[in-house]
C-alpha cells in the first residue's frame, strides 16, 4: 500500500515493526491536546472518565477521572500506559499482516466478546466470528478487518515455512489468563485486552509478548496437532469455507461482505445534533463503489474547520493517511431504502437513517492527485516481520521499471549484508523478466491477487484503486512474485452415488452426470461401499466447476457431496507426532456439538477437525489415509461412534494405519459405551483443551466388534424355511443388540424425535421421553419366548418367560445400568470388552428395567458364547446401538468381526489432575467467560 502518515501516528519505524521511542509527547495540532504513543497509528485525547473503566493495556483498573482514549479505535488506557503501548491502532492492521489469508466469518455465540475492530462489546444476532482464529466482530465492522487469519496449510502462493512463528490475537482471554513475560495477570473480561498465540496458546500483556521468543513450539498440544507445513492445499478458487470443509448452514451469507454498509454502526454511535449545538453529521462515502452502493458512514464534526472534517472522515473509515492529501467533495446519493441493505436490517437503527436522509449533508472522500508517491513492495510471503522496499513512482514509472529499480535495491542490500529475502542470490541472479508485481487485496473474506502487466502504470492504478474505495487501497498491497507454472492438483472426494461399482462404471457415471474431462481429471480412488471416488483434478477451473456442479446432481434420485480435500505430507510429520482425527457430530448434544466444533477447530489445525453432517466419517479417513499413525476422537453419541466405526471397517484397507485408537466425547443420551471407557455420562461444558490433553493421556485398550447378519425369510409352515422377504443386511455392533420391549421403547423415542427434532436438544429432555414412553408399555405382554428360537455356540437354549431379548458386549445398558449384574455365578466368566463373549439377558418389562435401571435389580441371565443363530417367527422391534428398526420374520446371526478394536480409555482423574496443572494452555477460548 501507500506509504504516509497522520499527525498522531507513530513514526515510520514504529509502524514498520521496528520499537519507536517508549516517550509520550504531548502534541496539540488543534484545539484540542493530542498525545502520541509508541502504538502505531493511535491518536490519543484525554478525557474525563463518568463511569468505571479499565486500561486495554494492561487490564487494570483506571483510577482516577482522567484516561487517554484513541479517537480512531476507543483504546483506552492510563498515561503511564502510553510509554509501552505496543498495540497498533485498526487503521494500521493491514501493515502488520505478515502472510495474507482470509477469515471465515459465521455466527458468533452468546458469550461476552469484544470486538477486534472498534474495540465495543459484541451482542446481538449480529455479532460474528472467525470459525478459523479468535477473530470477533460486529457485523458492520467486518469490513474493517483484513485477512489476517491463521496460516493452516501452504498453497500455490506460500511453498513453505522455515520457521514457525506465533500468530498473536489481542483481546478475548479468560480473566484468570497469565502473562508469559511478568507472570502477572493479562486476561479481562471487561475490555479487549492482552495478546494470545492461536498455536501454541501463551498470554501474555501487549507491552510484554514482543519478549516472548519469535519461534512457536505449538505448546502442550504439539504431538497431536498438524503442522501448517504438512498440509498442503491448491485452493486459489474456493472460498475459505470449502477449503475447512465449512457447511454453509453455520455461516453467515457474506457474498457481500465487502459491500458490507457500515452506515448502521455510524448511525448507533453518531446521533443528529440539535442545530444550536454547534455540531455537524456527515454522510461520508469513501469512493464511487460506496456511493453505487448508498454506503457511508456518520461523521460527527464542529461547524469550523473543513481540515477537522477530513481528519474525522479517515478516523471513520481507519484510515492512516495525512488529512493534507484528501479532500471532501459534495455528492447528491440516491439513498436506497434501508430494507434492502442486509447490515442496515441487522442494525437495528432504521429510525437514526431516516431522520437522517433530510438533515445530514453527503460527502465523498477523495484523494487528491499526486505526481508521485512511494509505495512498498514485499519481497516474500510469510516471515517474522514483513519484509518490503519502498519505492517512489511517478507519472512514468510501470511494473516493469518498478521490478527493476526492487532487484536492483534488493542487490545493494545484498551488497551490505542486509538483503531481507530467504534466498537472495537466488533472485538477484535471475533477469527481470522472470518476476512480476502482483497486486493484493487483503480483504477479510477473500484474498484477490492480480499480476499488473509489465507497461501497466502503477500511479494509474493506485489512483483507481483509491478512486473505487479508499478502504481498498489501505488493504492492498504489492508483491515481487516469480513468473512460474507450478503443477496444479486439485483433490476432490465425490459422495452420494451408487454403491459397489467399478472404476470404469463410476468413470461412466462421472462423464454422464458431471461431464468430466479426462485429460485433466483422475479417478484416484474408489469407495465403493460407501459411493464415492476421489478425483484428482489438474485445472483450478475444472476443479470448481465440478466442485459446484456436484452439489446441484442427483443419481439415481440421491444427491451428490463434494469436498475439498487437503494433501497431508505425511514424510514431514515429526517421530513424535500422532496427529488427532477429530469427527464432531453437531446435531448432538444440542448446541454443544456446534461448539466443541467451532472449539476444536481453533485449537488445532481446522484441517484435521471435520463435520460429519458435511461428507461423513470417509471424508477424514480419506484424508488421513497415507498418515502412519494417527488418533481419533469421536464426539457424539454411540450411534455416531457407531457410525464411525463402521466406516473405518469398511475402509481399513485402504489405510496406511488401519487401526487407529479411538477415543469418544459423550453427546448422546445414553453414551454407554463413553462411560465403560471412562469419558464420562454425558458433556458438561469440559474446557476443550483438556478433553484434548485427557485425549493425548490416554491409555489404548481392545474391544470386541460384531456383526450381525439379518436375513429376513418367511419362517412360517407354508413357507417351510425357504421363501426370502428381502436381500440380508449385515450390520456391525459395539455396545449391544436387543429384541422386543427395549428395542419397542427405542423405536417409539426415535419416531417422536423424528417428528418433532427441535424439541430434543437435551439429555434431560431425551431421558423424560424415554420415561414417558416407558410407561405408555408398562402393560405389554407379549410372551418374547414363544416368538423366538435361540442357539448359542450350536447348542439351544431355552428361554424363560421374558419381553426383551437383550445380547451385551459392554457391562452397560440404557445409560449406564448394569443389566448383568455383579453376582458372582460359576456358570458364566465375569464379562469384559475384549473376552469374545457375549452376555445373553432377558428383561419381563418395562417395570423390570426400571428397576434394573435404579439398581434394585439385574437382568435374567440366560447365555454367554461367541456365535449365536436367532430364529425370529414374527416381526419384533429390534435395536442395534440404539438404532431401532422392524424386523421381518427371519434368521439372525452373530459373530465376531474380525480383528479387535482399539479404543482409547481415559486415564485416572489424579493424572488428569496433575497434566492440568502441567499444562501451560489452561483455558480454550470457546470456555472463557462462561459466566457471562
Amino acid at each position: 500500500m501507500a506509504e504516509s502518515g497522520r499527525p498522531g501516528s507513530a513514526d515510520p519505524a514504529a509502524a514498520n515493526g521496528r520499537a519507536a521511542s517508549p516517550m509520550a509527547v504531548k502534541k496539540s495540532p488543534g484545539p484540542r491536546s493530542r498525545y502520541q504513543s509508541s502504538g502505531p497509528g493511535h491518536c490519543f485525547k484525554r478525557v474525563t472518565l463518568t463511569k468505571p473503566t479499565f486500561c486495554h493495556g494492561c487490564s487494570d483498573f483506571i483510577w482516577g477521572l482522567l484516561g487517554f482514549l484513541c479517537e480512531g479505535c476507543n483504546f483506552m488506557c492510563h498515561e503511564k500506559c502510553l510509554k509501552t503501548l505496543r498495540t497498533v491502532c485498526t487503521c494500521m492492521a493491514p501493515s502488520q499482516v505478515q502472510a495474507p489469508m482470509a477469515h471465515c466469518f459465521g455466527p458468533a455465540g452468546q458469550k461476552k466478546r469484544f470486538c477486534c475492530v472498534c474495540r465495543k462489546q459484541t451482542e446481538g444476532s449480529t455479532a460474528l466470528r472467525c470459525e478459523v482464529c479468535e477473530l470477533h466482530v460486529h457485523a458492520d465492522c467486518a469490513a474493517f478487518t483484513c485477512a489476517d487469519c491463521r496460516i493452516c496449510h501452504l498453497d500455490g502462493n506460500l511453498q513453505q515455512l522455515d520457521t514457525f512463528h506465533h500468530h498473536w490475537r489481542e483481546g478475548n482471554l479468560a480473566s484468570a489468563a497469565r502473562c508469559e513475560v511478568c507472570r502477572r495477570s493479562c486476561g479481562s473480561s471487561e475490555v479487549l485486552a492482552g495478546m494470545r498465540c492461536e498455536w501454541c496458546g501463551i498470554t501474555s500483556h501487549a507491552a510484554c509478548y514482543l519478549s516472548v521468543p519469535t519461534e512457536c513450539i505449538l505448546g502442550r498440544l504439539r504431538c497431536m496437532l498438524l503442522h501448517p507445513a504438512c498440509v498442503r492445499l491448491e485452493s486459489r478458487n474456493f472460498s475459505k469455507m470449502h477449503s475447512y470443509r465449512i457447511t454453509e448452514s453455520c455461516s453467515l451469507d457474506l457474498d457481500n461482505s465487502d459491500a458490507v454498509d457500515p452506515s448502521a454502526a455510524a448511525a448507533k454511535d453518531v446521533q443528529p445534533a440539535p442545530p444550536e449545538s454547534g455540531k455537524q453529521v456527515l454522510k461520508v462515502f469513501d469512493g464511487d463503489d460506496a456511493v453505487k452502493r448508498s454506503s457511508f458512514r456518520l461523521v460527527s464534526i464542529s461547524r469550523a474547520p473543513r481540515n477537522e472534517e477530513v481528519e474525522a472522515a479517515l478516523r471513520a473509515f481507519y484510515l492512516p493517511n495525512e488529512p493534507s492529501n484528501f479532500e471532501l467533495q459534495e455528492v447528491c446519493v440516491l439513498q436506497r431504502p434501508a430494507s434492502d441493505d442486509v447490515l442496515n436490517r441487522n442494525a437495528g437503527a432504521p429510525d437514526n437513517r431516516g431522520s437522517l436522509k433530510d438533515t445530514s449533508d453527503s460527502c465523498l472522500l477523495r484523494a487528491k492527485p499526486r505526481n508521485s508517491e512511494s509505495i512498498k513492495v514485499y519481497t516474500s510471503w510469510a516471515r517474522s516481520s514483513a519484509a518490503f522496499v519502498s519505492v517512489s513512482v511517478s507519472e512514468t514509472s510501470t511494473a516493469a521499471s518498478v521490478l527493476s529499480e526492487v532487484l536492483l535495491q534488493l542487490k545493494g542490500q545484498k551488497d551490505g549484508g542486509s538483503c531481507s529475502l530467504e534466498s537472495p542470490g537466488k533472485v538477484l541472479d535471475e533477469d527481470v523478466s522472470n518476476f512480476s508485481l502482483q497486486e493484493v487485496y487483503m480483504s477479510s473474506k477473500q484474498v484477490q491477487r492480480q499480476t499488473l502487466s509489465p507497461q501497466e502504470k502503477v500511479l494509474d492504478k493506485l489512483q483507481e484503486i483509491r478512486k473505487v474505495s479508499l478502504r481498498q487501497m489501505n488493504q492492498t498491497r504489492f508483491y515481487l512474485v516469480e513468473n512460474r507454472n507450478p503443477a496444479v492438483q486439485v483433490n476432490l472426494l465425490i459422495g452420494g452415488l451408487p454403491l459397489q461399482k467399478t472404476k470404469e462404471e463410476y468413470v461412466q457415471l462421472l462423464q454422464k452426470h458431471l461431464a468430466v474431462k479426462s485429460h485433466l481429471v483422475t479417478v484416484s480412488q474408489i469407495y465403493g461401499s460407501q459411493g464415492a471416488v476421489a478425483l484428482q483434478i489438474s485445472c483450478f477451473s475444472e476443479a470448481e466447476r465440478i466442485y459446484m456442479l456436484a452439489k446441484d446432481t442427483s443419481v439415481e434420485n440421491k444427491l451428490l457431496s463434494s469436498l475439498v480435500i487437503p494433501e497431508i505430507e505425511h514424510n514431514k510429520l515429526g517421530a513424535d507426532v500422532c496427529p488427532l482425527l477429530l469427527f464432531v457430530n453437531p446435531k448432538s448434544g444440542g448446541l454443544k456439538g456446534r461448539e466443541l466444533l467451532y472449539s476444536f477447530r481453533k485449537l488445532l489445525n481446522p484441517h484435521q477437525v471435520f463435520d460429519l453432517c458435511n461428507g461423513g466419517p470417509l471424508a477424514g479417513l480419506h484424508t488421513f489415509r497415507n498418515v502412519p499413525r494417527f488418533r481419533v476422537l469421536v464426539c457424539g453419541g454411540d450411534g455416531t461412534v457407531g457410525w464411525v466405526l463402521g466406516v473405518l471397517e469398511a475402509v481399513r484397507h485402504k489405510l496406511v494405519c488401519r487401526e487407529p485408537p479411538i477415543g469418544i466425547v459423550p453427546l448422546g443420551t445414553g453414551n454407554d459405551l463413553a462411560r465403560i471407557l471412562r469419558w464420562g455420562s454425558g458433556y458438561s461444558s469440559d474446557d476443550p483443551n483438556h478433553i484434548l490433553v485427557s485425549v493425548d493421556e490416554a491409555d489404548e485398550v481392545l474391544m470386541d466388534r460384531w456383526t450381525i447378519l439379518l436375513d429376513a425369510r418367511d419362517v412360517s409352515e407354508e413357507g417351510k424355511d425357504n421363501g426370502f422377504l428381502e436381500p440380508p443386511k449385515i450390520v456391525q455392533m459395539s455396545n449391544y443388540f436387543g429384541v422386543g420391549i427395549d428395542a419397542q421403547l427405542s423405536l417409539d423415542f426415535h419416531q417422536a424425535r423424528e417428528d418433532e427434532p427441535d424439541k430434543f436438544t437435551s439429555r434431560f429432555h431425551n431421558k423424560g421421553v424415554y420415561v414417558k414412553v416407558g410407561l405408555q408399555k408398562i402393560s405389554h405382554t407379549r410372551s418374547l419366548h414363544k416368538e423366538l428360537q435361540l442357539q448359542v455356540d450350536n447348542e439351544n437354549v431355552p428361554l424363560p418367560n421374558i419381553e426383551g431379548l437383550i445380547f451385551l458386549n459392554i457391562p452397560s445398558w440404557g445409560s449406564g445400568a448394569d443389566l448383568w449384574g455383579s453376582e458372582v455365578d460359576s456358570r458364566f466368566r465375569k464379562p469384559s470388552i475384549n473376552d469374545g463373549l457375549l452376555e445373553v439377558v432377558g428383561v419381563t418389562g418395562v417395570v423390570h428395567m426400571g428397576q434394573v435401571q435404579s439398581g434394585l435389580r439385574s437382568g435374567i441371565r440366560i447365555a454367554q458364547g461367541t456365535y449365536v443363530r436367532l430364529t425370529v417367527r414374527n416381526h419384533l422391534p429390534v435395536q442395534v446401538d440404539g438404532e431401532p428398526w422392524i424386523q421381518p420374520p427371519g434368521l439372525i446371526i452373530i459373530s465376531a468381526a474380525g480383528p479387535k478394536v482399539r479404543m482409547l480409555r481415559r486415564s485416572k482423574q489424579k493424572q488428569k489432575k496433575s497434566s492440568a496443572v502441567r499444562d501451560g494452555r489452561s483455558e480454550s477460548p470457546s470456555s472463557r467467560d462462561g459466566g457471562h
